[in-house]
């Protein structure tokens, strides 16, 4: 059984005993979350998708761990014109197991 989930804004295929790592999510670790934007739910041969959300299907998820993911460096140049940017980025994460697909 399978479900695909919408969370931080984008999607992601789940099944149960999984980890991923999504946009954080304000929770601490250990806690049980509760995700209800299902967009569909597959068990098998059969599939039932949602319009835009599937009636009822919830996903329940334990938060393992909170992090950062590795540094994004972002450099711009114009060039003959004396002009350097540099920057970087780590985006924060939450890293999910996934426990039951209720759909």
């Amino acid at each position: 059984m399978y479900a695909v989930i919408k969370t931080g804004g984008k999607q992601y295929r789940v099944a149960v005993g999984e980890k991923l790592k999504v946009e954080q999510i304000a929770a601490d670790v250990g806690q049980e979350i509760v995700i209800d934007q299902v967009l569909a739910v597959g068990n098998g041969d059969g599939i039932k998708v949602g319009t835009p959300l599937v009636c009822g299907a919830t996903v329940t998820a334990t938060v393992v761990s909170h992090g950062r993911g590795d540094k994004v460096r972002i450099f711009k140049m114009r060039r003959r014109k004396h002009y350097q940017k540099r920057q970087g980025h780590r985006q924060n994460f939450t890293e999910l197991q996934i426990g039951s697909i209720n759909g």
